[in-house]
């Protein structure tokens, strides 16, 4: 929630309160990025290197602009003037899709030439800064109350200007680019079954539920037994359940040896698959559900009143004003699913929790990231697409 309200219209249209969180959050990101490492120098990727400060890695023409941009933001934010709000979305929109520079001009700095496996590493104060910086972009666009297609338009405008800063000579050695780069065909197979697995198991679920939840609105007796299953389901802990299915999957697929020709054993996509469409039922059921029996009976009377049959009722009248509530509980499943299906990898399930258990086997950090930041990505964009999809069908 913004911190900051309109005015009274007294002639003061285009005045806000002063906003106090965008300064306090410049103030600490002024305050991270100076006293941790921006980033580190690694002579391979095993060994954990040297870090260096903001003016160590960007000397001082990189660490003033980095801190004048950091007061500038406090300026602006404690000015109630709308239009200075407009001014510090585009400079924090600018700031984001340039952020990456920082790291070229460190490589190009501090990058030894002579050694073949040296690579950079991002240290925390880069990421304190990018953090940082998204939050008080998120903020600005709150204050402005922009339209989705604004914040839309910033985060495009991001994404871009990382994507065309990868392509930069100094950050090619930037050890996370190094990692994906030695295993972009494993990536993309990653990429491939972590999709498969989470949506399908949002997919089956949400036919599932949608069933469960007729079942509970046309026979009142059975909504209690029903929600208590899928209730006890979701509070078994993920990798319990992960193991609990391993020996009865293992059991069948050595009775049935068709089954193992479909990929079904006791460890692999079978026991995840089935894990994860257990975890993704009791959102979509009690959302489902609560959607279609809170619809007003005086809606319902009018539609009947109008010759409306049942099923038109419901076809036309109930689901389009339940639709809001049951894609909220779409979008809950959906960013719980991809989440868990990384830890599904620990039965051989693929996925990016590979590269997750793969680095931390290894203690190689960036190989971390690169299954933990294409995770983060995917929940981010399945929460603005169902989140941009919920307000589109709510009814006016």
């Amino acid at each position: 929630m913004s911190s900051s309200t309109t005015l009274p219209n007294r002639g003061l249209s285009n005045r806000v309160l002063p906003n106090r969180v965008i300064p306090a959050l410049a103030l600490a990101a002024l305050g991270l990025v100076w006293l941790l490492n921006l980033g580190v120098v690694q002579p391979n990727r095993i060994v954990s290197g040297t870090g260096y400060g903001l003016y160590g890695a960007t000397g001082w023409l990189g660490a003033i602009i980095v801190s004048s941009l950091l007061l500038v933001v406090v300026a602006l934010a404690t000015r109630p003037v709308h239009k200075r709000f407009l001014v510090l979305a585009a400079l924090l929109t600018a700031a984001l899709m340039a952020l990456p520079l920082l790291l070229e001009v460190f490589a190009l700095r501090r990058l030894p030439s002579d050694s073949a496996y040296a690579r950079i590493g991002i240290g925390a104060g880069f990421w304190c800064l990018a953090f940082l910086l998204g939050l008080m972009l998120l903020e600005t666009l709150g204050q402005l109350k922009a339209s989705r297609r604004l914040q839309l338009l910033s985060v495009l405008l991001i994404v871009a200007g990382w994507w065309l800063c990868a392509s930069l000579e100094g950050l090619s050695s930037l050890s996370l680019i190094r990692e994906y780069t030695n295993r972009a065909d494993q990536f993309s197979q990653a990429l491939t079954v972590h999709l498969s697995l989470s949506l399908g198991a949002v997919a089956i679920s949400a036919v599932l539920a949608f069933a469960l939840a007729l079942t509970m609105v046309r026979r009142e007796r059975w909504r209690r037994p029903l929600l208590g299953l899928v209730s006890f389901m979701q509070t078994i802990p993920s990798l319990a359940l992960f193991g609990l299915l391993i020996a009865p999957l293992g059991a069948l697929s050595a009775a049935f040896p068709f089954l193992q020709t479909l990929g079904i054993r006791g460890i692999g996509w079978a026991p995840a698959l089935l894990a994860l469409i257990a975890y993704s039922l009791l959102p979509m059921v009690r959302n489902t559900y609560v959607a279609l029996i809170e619809v007003p009976e005086s809606v319902i009377d009018a539609g009947r009143g109008m010759g409306m049959s049942e099923r038109q009722i419901f076809m036309q009248v109930k689901l389009p004003l339940a639709l809001p509530v049951i894609i909220e509980g779409v979008r809950i499943t959906t960013i719980q699913a991809i989440g868990l299906t990384a830890v599904a990898a620990l039965i051989g399930a693929g996925g990016f929790g590979t590269f997750i258990f793969q680095g931390l086997g290894q203690a190689a950090m960036d190989l971390v990231l690169l299954g933990a930041l294409p995770t983060v990505f995917l929940a981010l964009v399945a929460d603005a697409i169902l989140s941009a999809l919920k307000f589109q069908e709510a009814p006016k």
